[in-house]
C-alpha cells in the first residue's frame, strides 16, 4: 500500500509531492529531501510569506508593473527562493519582486527553489543573494551588510567571504550609514551615487555635509567636482559663486544617472545624447554568459 501511495505522489510531479502528508520534508536527511530541495517546483503563491527579514523597502510601482507585463507574456524566467517552514507552508527568502509582479496578474502558482535552512541562514541567504543581484540602492546594501553584523555577528572578513566582495568594499558601504539621513535618502532616491557620498562622508559636520549635498544637486556636480568641494572645504576655501547654466539644446545626463545604470547592469554602460535630444545607451557585455546575465537582470 505504501508503495503504491508513494508511486502516485511521484506520478504528479514534484509539486503533488510536497502536498503529500505522507512525504512531509523537514530535514534534508528526509526521503525524498534530495528530489525537493535545490529543485524548481511549482508552488501555490498562497502557500508562500514574505519574509520578514527581506532588506529591500522601497518598490517603485511603475517598475512593478512593467515587470508584471513581461511576466505576462514571458512567464517567471528566474525562480525565486523559499524557505520551507511546515506542510505545504513557505517563507520567501529572495525574489519579492517577482512574487509580487506574479500576484498583479493574477498567477496562481509561480517556479521557486526550495531550501531548509532556520531563520539565520534564511536571513544570510536572503541578505547575501539579494546584496549579489546588484538590485538594492547602495543605502539598503549598507544596511544589508550593517544588519549581517547586529543580527549574525559575521566580521567584515566573513562578510568578504560570503558575498564575494573585498572587505574595503564592504567598508565603503557601512560608512555611507555615518551620512546626514537627508543625504542617505538623496542616495536612495538617485539624487546623488555613492561616488557622491563617499566624498561627503569626509566631512565630520553634518550641516557641512548637507550645504555640499545641496550644491551637489543643484549644480549638477560630478562626482570629481564633488571631491574638489571637499577638499576645499577642509582647506578653508570658499566655494566660487553659481555661474549660469550653459545653454543646450540637449539635456545633460547626470554622473547619478549613469552611475545608476552602471550599479543595475554591473557593466559600464555608455550613454551618449544628440544636440536634438535623442540619443543612444550601450550595454557591453564580456561573454555568453554575460549576456545572459544582463538578460535576467531585464526581465527582473
Amino acid at each position: 500500500m505504501t508503495k503504491v501511495i508513494k508511486k502516485q505522489a511521484l506520478g504528479r510531479g514534484l509539486s503533488a509531492l510536497l502536498k503529500d502528508p505522507e512525504n512531509d520534508i523537514q530535514s534534508v536527511e528526509d526521503k525524498n529531501a534530495d528530489k525537493v530541495v535545490g529543485n524548481i517546483i511549482e508552488l501555490e503563491i498562497d502557500a508562500i510569506e514574505i519574509n520578514p527579514f527581506q532588506p529591500r523597502s522601497n518598490f517603485n510601482e511603475e517598475s512593478l508593473r512593467e515587470l508584471a507585463t513581461s511576466i505576462k507574456e514571458l512567464g517567471v524566467i528566474q525562480p525565486i527562493t523559499v524557505r520551507k517552514l511546515d506542510f505545504n507552508k513557505y517563507q520567501l527568502i529572495s525574489g519579492e519582486r517577482r512574487l509580487r509582479a506574479s500576484k498583479l496578474v493574477g498567477l496562481t502558482t509561480v517556479p521557486a527553489y526550495i531550501r531548509i535552512a532556520n531563520d539565520n541562514e534564511s536571513l544570510v541567504m536572503a541578505l547575501v543573494e539579494n546584496i549579489q543581484r546588484h538590485d538594492l540602492d547602495p543605502i539598503e546594501i549598507a544596511l544589508s551588510y550593517q544588519r549581517l553584523i547586529d543580527e549574525i555577528q559575521l566580521t567584515q572578513e566573513q562578510m568578504s567571504e560570503r558575498v564575494g566582495k573585498k572587505r574595503s568594499t564592504i567598508a565603503n558601504y557601512l560608512r555611507l550609514l555615518k551620512l546626514d539621513p537627508i543625504i542617505q535618502t538623496g542616495i536612495r532616491d538617485g539624487f546623488i551615487s555613492m561616488g557622491h557620498g563617499r566624498a561627503i562622508i569626509n566631512i565630520d559636520d553634518l550641516e557641512a555635509q548637507t550645504d555640499i549635498y545641496q550644491k551637489i544637486v543643484s549644480q549638477n556636480l560630478s562626482v570629481r567636482e564633488t571631491e574638489a568641494l571637499v577638499k576645499n572645504y577642509h582647506e578653508g576655501v570658499p566655494p566660487k559663486a553659481e555661474g549660469k547654466p550653459k545653454a543646450d539644446s540637449a539635456f545633460q545626463v547626470r554622473e547619478t544617472q549613469k552611475n545608476t545604470f552602471n550599479d543595475y547592469f554591473g557593466s559600464k554602460v555608455d550613454i551618449k545624447v544628440a544636440g536634438n535630444g535623442k540619443g543612444k545607451i550601450t550595454i557591453p557585455f564580456n561573454s555568453e554568459a554575460d549576456f545572459n546575465r544582463i538578460i535576467k537582470l531585464i526581465n527582473g
